[in-house]
């Protein structure tokens, strides 16, 4: 594969200590890899994966329809919804006023405070931080999110993946900053250890690549991956981003896959002017993005994706509100 708490407000250093950046490679002698330990005061049972805990309270009608409908492919759920731009346009320009000036600091885009606000409204939200393998449902033990980086904007670029992981115990400046670091990394000379590996089974004869497919699904249908062999996979996050506005395309339909453990991918798309209507059916015309968002359908019902939904909006239109921990509360 290519290169891919609530107590004080996190500050930048602090919290990249704690939760390093998931990436089996080095920068400038820093070990950036991370696993994803169980947390201190859980203890695992048996049924556990190494990322996340068996729902053994889940309700009967979840357990069966998990095993009627047991692929990912063929559960999914799309949605598609417009954000006004207007808040989080003027609340960035306060922010990029602050690192005016500041050495290898890279300014604050729309980008940043979508991955912020779907990591807060996901952390509020923990069946969203859900996955369902072997027709049992799994709560991931921390949120993440992984995201394409173009190396430059060209037909014969390389597309990497960066990885933002534990990332609930962030704020907006700490994700900040872990972004610019994934980004800084994914754009430089260095290759992911994955991407070594998928170039040597490929020189294998088919007959062998096809047995190796077969082996790596065996060993993460039954968690025997090791960490380094997913550390740089996408689809073992909670959330994959894709940002298709920055090449200029709308908003639409990504499908999820059942490789992996991934259940929500967001695409983000380009801003353009659209219309908002107001309750006395006067209307404004704002600058808008859309984002398209593919769930699994049995993580939750509708009711509780609709909730989902406008917590996001909420946070996505009070900008203000991801200076806190994502893990603080939100009235909505």
């Amino acid at each position: 594969m290519k290169c891919f708490g609530k107590s004080e407000k996190p500050g930048t250093d602090s919290v990249q200590k704690e939760i390093g950046l998931k990436m089996s490679k080095k920068e400038n002698g820093e070990d950036l890899t991370i696993s994803k330990p169980v947390p201190a005061d859980y203890k695992r049972r048996r049924g556990d994966r190494s990322d996340a805990r068996y729902v053994r309270e889940a309700d009967g009608f979840h357990k069966v329809m998990d095993l009627l409908f047991p692929t990912r492919c063929n559960n999914e759920t799309y949605l598609s919804e417009v954000f006004d731009l207007g808040p989080v346009k003027e609340y960035m320009a306060k922010k990029n006023a602050e690192i005016e000036g500041i050495e290898d600091e890279i300014p604050y885009t729309i980008f940043h405070f979508v991955v912020a606000a779907l990591v807060k409204t996901i952390t509020l939200r923990p069946k969203m931080n859900t996955y369902i393998a072997r027709g049992r449902i799994y709560q991931r033990y921390h949120v993440s999110a992984s995201f394409v980086v173009k190396k430059y904007f060209g037909d014969d670029a390389e597309e990497g993946l960066a990885f933002i992981n534990e990332a609930e115990n962030m704020n907006l400046e700490s994700m900040h900053e872990a972004i610019r670091k994934q980004v800084k990394f994914c754009r430089g000379e260095q290759k992911d250890s994955s991407a070594d590996s998928m170039d040597l089974v490929a020189k294998l004869p088919y007959s062998l690549v096809r047995f190796v497919v077969w082996a790596c699904r065996q060993l993460d249908k039954f968690d025997l991956a090791p960490r380094s062999f997913i550390a740089t996979d996408p689809y073992h996050t909670t959330a994959l981003l894709s940002n298709v506005g920055s090449i200029k395309l709308n908003a639409g339909y990504h499908h999820l896959a059942n490789w992996g453990t991934n259940s929500v991918i967001v695409l983000v798309g380009k801003k353009q002017p659209r219309i908002f209507f107001n309750e006395d059916y006067s209307f404004d015309v704002k600058e808008s993005i859309e984002l398209g968002i593919t769930i699994d359908e049995r993580l939750a019902d509708g009711y509780y994706y609709s909730r989902t939904i406008q917590l996001f909006k909420k946070i996505f239109e009070n900008p203000e509100l991801l200076e806190e921990p994502f893990e603080t509360e939100v009235e909505y």
